[in-house]
């Protein structure tokens, strides 16, 4: 695997004039420019199927995790990436820090199939509509802490304490004529964790937490504590 760090290249005119297209003020806008941006870094296989993770640092920055390095995007970006090769034994502690889509699975009467509900929704409306606004804080660290410890369960770690759950947002990505926007949220997690498994837990690193993995959500960063 490789993480790299990826840039728009204001140096250059050009794409310092389409900055503003590129990488727009709005958030949901943001997140349908910058993921075609950030495919546009693996051009090359029109069959390709996502096999990265990314993420937003700041507007025009992004960190990237894939299997092979990434291009420049025709010169639209500078990218410097380096080899991650991650050595970790049960009990190491590593601090993290993840955006993530939180989501829960719910049969559906008459249905085989479970639908997908937003985590912090799923609880939500179980409450009176009236009293929502007053109870979307606390719920977000209750579900998502919730969340996050049943993520590590199944990928092979263990959070320490209360992780930081904040930004809580909902983003809409307009599509093509005819179909309906996509609509997800997402979740900023930040805390420490312990490993438990390392080659479930880094398998589940390349492969993403949560959905929307294709709009900048899943992307675990870690560091030893």
């Amino acid at each position: 695997m490789w993480l790299s760090k990826a840039r728009l290249n204001h140096d250059q005119k050009a794409v310092a004039a389409l900055a503003s297209v590129l990488v727009p003020e709005d958030g949901s806008a943001r997140v349908a420019a910058t993921h075609h941006l950030v495919w546009s870094l693996f051009a090359g296989d029109a069959d390709r199927k996502r096999d990265f993770l990314w993420r937003e640092e700041r507007p025009g920055h992004f960190l990237i995790l894939s299997p092979d390095r990434p291009g420049d995007g025709g010169g639209l970006c500078t990218v410097e990436s380096k080899e991650f090769t991650p050595a970790l034994s049960a009990g190491d502690r590593l601090g993290f820090s993840l955006r993530a889509n939180a989501v829960v699975s719910r049969g559906e009467p008459g249905s085989g199939r479970g639908k997908r509900h937003d985590v912090v929704m799923d609880v939500l409306r179980h409450h009176p509509k009236g009293e929502r606004a007053s109870h979307r804080l606390g719920l977000v660290t209750e579900a998502g802490a919730a969340w996050l410890v049943r993520q590590g369960e199944r990928h092979g770690f263990v959070i320490e304490g209360q992780p930081a759950c904040d930004g809580y947002e909902a983003i809409r990505v307009l599509r093509g004529r005819g179909e309906k926007p996509l609509t997800f949220s997402q979740i900023d997690f930040a805390g420490v964790l312990s490993v438990t498994d390392p080659a479930r837990f880094i398998a589940a690193i390349g492969h993403g937490f949560g959905r929307a993995r294709a709009f900048g959500c899943g992307l675990m960063l870690i560091r030893r504590v």
